[in-house]
C-alpha cells in the first residue's frame, strides 16, 4: 500500500469525522510532535494512524517470494516438526515462580 502525494494532502477533501478521547499528557505529547513536523494535529494524528494501520496490515497480508523460495515455504509447511530440545526443555521446565 503506497500513499501518494494526493493522499496526504492537506488540501484534499475530507468526508468523515474520527472522535476519540485522550488524557491530557497524551494530546500534549502529540502537540509537541505535530508542531516539530509542522503539523495540525488533526494532520499529524491523521497521518500517524494512516501509516501504522498501512504497515499492520501489510505485516499480516503480504510477503514476496520468488517461484523456488515459495516451493520451499511450502515445503517446510508440510513437513513434520523437527525435534528441538531447547524448546523441549524450555517447555517442560517448570517456572521459578511456581
Amino acid at each position: 500500500m503506497y500513499t501518494s502525494a494526493d493522499e496526504r494532502s492537506v488540501s484534499q477533501t475530507r468526508d468523515v469525522t474520527i472522535n476519540i478521547r485522550a488524557k491530557q499528557n497524551q494530546r500534549d505529547l502529540i502537540d509537541r510532535a505535530a508542531e516539530v513536523q509542522g503539523k495540525s494535529r488533526s494532520e499529524f494524528m491523521l497521518e500517524s494512524s494512516y501509516q501504522q494501520a498501512q504497515d499492520v496490515l501489510l505485516d499480516r497480508t503480504f510477503f514476496g517470494l520468488d517461484e523456488p523460495k515459495f516451493k520451499q515455504f511450502l515445503a517446510l509447511l508440510d513437513a513434520p516438526p523437527t525435534r528441538n530440545e531447547k524448546l523441549h526443555t524450555l517447555l517442560t521446565t517448570k517456572a521459578p515462580w511456581d
